[in-house]
């Protein structure tokens, strides 16, 4: 802070030892007793103290631990907790703004076994596009921070409101890589569940949609910031350790001088080398049985560490409820191969089907999918979940939404392109049915009157909701019948190799939609994903026997805040020989139509094969 009083006028900037009018040979011991003199008369009205500017090497502090190694964890420590959080909180404007892309996060966790507590340490690598020192906002919460590090140095730091703050001495150069440490212990509020599973044994489960990665690891928690990771887990022998990525090797005795004195632990290593958002960082803790499910995307997945470039279909399951998941994950290979041709490449290095204990039916992590432990042990039918969550696989965890607002372009996905898999083994009927039921959801949803492009909600766990999953995937269904077959499933697959490891909006999917049908489609997602609801339509029909000829008028009764919708119909008289359909685009919010008949109509219905979400007010005829 600048300081302009004293010294017969002469002007100092501190801490920065740069002054004006001023000789420049001042020692250090001697500023800092002229600063100590100049406070003490009264001649600095205030200034900011940072020892750390003023000092080229490490502040002289005491660690109680060697400081390469998580701290120690022990029951007799008395941790100060910052106050926990609320859960799926909306980011206050400008939060993710700062010059910060974190590329790799390297965490180490220590995990005794009372199950009660953790202790970490988090080494983050971070690209900036201006040199030198600078402030960091991370979020954390929960968790106790004991120790920051940057470049050898020791650096102060605040807690507080679910964000870590520090300023790093950055590195010269531009663009050049930032190493900070984090050292951590406690108790987590969320995030990582530590808890007895179903059958009373410990487990410690990564549970991090929306943004709850900050329960259990300081981070960058925002979906647009990807970056790889390895995960370093310290654990008692009879539990096993599933991540994100690849094993490193098997397990090996762990160095108790890294376990802060716990003795007896193994440490398991996993490499992620594809980069993805935190809210897909997850490690599991517990007693498993790995069981192969078959190989799957041989030739079709770049990230496979196999010589024949297939990966490994597993699961992970208490050992109870092996035979349960032997059928729940039975065919989770021909899924993956299934939507390997329709889509493009697998994106992650394997595909591990884990039972845990996350609070959602089940949870796409990348290469490594968390399904509900009550469901599993229940013998529940889960293959439609498997189905959706495997889909994330490329649309969610590969193809990321930018921002929560867009999450439609992940769990609409999932909710369409799940069912696809029953087109193969059980015919388009069972796909139509399954259409049916979204429909039929969300019409009976309280979500219909705000749009699925939801900006106004107050926690991210909101966004949760029929909007997402239903309306989104019937948006992806209308969309196929406007485009057509071709268009749909080129532009599909084109949307998908263009932004494949990147984020989207959802003006990325409708660029490359309008570039494969060759028309512009604003007015379709404008309708559809910005603005709330759908059409309710009332239809009347009258015969004119001399001319062939049905009168058809459609009404759309919706909600006058929502928008009159366009949409292409298909109606279908009901005829004692037979039926015959007349396709027509419905505009306006009344409309009337002149259509052709072979004989006199029995009866009118529309949209026969179910393409349009609507709500049939009445058909009424002669």
């Amino acid at each position: 802070m600048p300081v302009s009083r004293c010294l017969g006028g002469s002007s100092y900037v501190l801490p920065t030892m740069k002054t004006k009018n001023c000789p420049r040979f001042w020692s250090r011991t001697a500023f800092v007793w002229l600063f100590l003199s100049m406070a003490l008369a009264g001649c600095i009205e205030s200034f900011s103290f940072n020892p750390l500017s003023w000092f080229r090497g490490p502040v002289p502090i005491v660690i109680p631990w060697d400081s390469i190694s998580p701290p120690p964890i022990t029951a007799e420590v008395e941790l100060l907790d910052p106050l926990p959080i609320e859960i799926g909180r909306v980011p206050e404007p400008g939060r993710y703004e700062q010059d910060l892309d974190v590329i790799h996060y390297d965490v180490e966790l220590v995990i005794p076994p009372t199950n009660d507590r953790i202790s970490s340490r988090t080494t983050i690598r971070y690209l900036r596009d201006r040199a030198g020192p600078h402030s960091l906002t991370l979020d954390f919460s929960g968790l106790s921070t004991e120790l920051v590090t940057a470049e050898g140095r020791v650096l102060p730091f605040v807690q507080e409101g679910g964000l870590l703050r520090f300023d790093t001495p950055g590195r010269p150069g531009v663009f050049d890589t930032v190493q900070v440490e984090i050292m951590a212990r406690g108790v987590p509020d969320d995030g990582l569940i530590l808890r007895d599973n179903v059958h009373g044994a410990p487990t410690a489960f990564a549970d991090n949609w929306p943004n709850r990665a900050r329960y259990w690891f300081p981070s960058n928690d925002h979906p647009s910031d990807k970056a790889t990771a390895t995960f370093t887990v310290h654990v008692p022998g009879e539990r096993r350790v599933v991540a994100n990525g690849v094993q490193l090797g098997p397990p090996v005795p762990a160095d108790s001088q890294r376990t802060g004195g716990v003795e007896g632990l193994l440490t398991w290593r996993w490499e992620n080398r594809v980069p993805i958002p935190t809210y897909l960082m997850v490690v599991g803790v517990g007693e498993m049985e790995v069981a192969g499910n078959g190989l799957a995307a041989c030739g079709q997945s770049p990230e496979s560490s196999r010589g024949d470039g297939c990966i490994e279909v597993t699961s992970w399951v208490f050992p109870p409820d092996t035979a349960l998941a032997r059928e729940a994950f039975s065919r989770a290979a021909e899924m993956v191969d299934l939507y390997v041709d329709l889509f493009g490449p697998y994106p992650f290095q394997k595909l591990a089907n884990v039972q845990s204990s996350t609070s959602f039916g089940g949870m796409e992590n990348a290469s490594a999918i968390f399904y509900s432990e009550e469901t599993i042990a229940s013998g529940a039918d889960i293959e439609g979940t498997v189905a959706h969550e495997i889909v994330h696989q490329w649309f969610g965890d590969s193809v990321t939404p930018a921002d929560w607002q867009h999450l439609w372009l992940s769990e609409g996905f999932a909710s369409y392109f799940g069912p696809f898999f029953w087109v193969q083994t059980q015919g388009d009927a069972a796909f139509r049915e399954r259409i049916e039921t979204l429909r039929n959801n969300y019409l009976a949803s309280n979500v219909t009157g705000r749009p699925v492009l939801d900006q106004d909600v107050t926690n991210l766990l909101q966004l949760l909701n029929e909007n997402s999953y239903e309306k989104g995937a019937l948006v992806l269904h209308m969309l196929r019948n406007v485009v057509g077959e071709r268009a749909f499933f080129n532009g599909i697959r084109r949307y998908y190799q263009r932004f494949a490891g990147g984020n989207v909006t959802t003006d990325d999917l409708q660029m490359v939609m309008e570039d494969a049908h060759g028309e512009p489609l604003d007015w379709f997602f404008r309708q559809w994903l910005h603005r709330p609801g759908y059409p309710a339509l009332r239809v009347e029909w009258s015969w004119e026997s001399e001319l062939n000829q049905a009168q058809v008028r459609v009404i759309q009764e919706q909600d006058d805040l929502w928008p009159t919708f366009r949409m292409p119909m298909e109606f279908e008289f009901l005829m004692e020989g037979g039926v015959h359909r007349v396709t027509d685009w419905v505009d306006g919010r009344e409309w009337t139509r002149d259509m052709l008949v072979p004989e006199r109509p029995t009866d009118l219905r529309l949209d026969p094969d179910g393409w349009l979400l609507f709500e049939q007010v009445g058909v009424t005829g002669p």
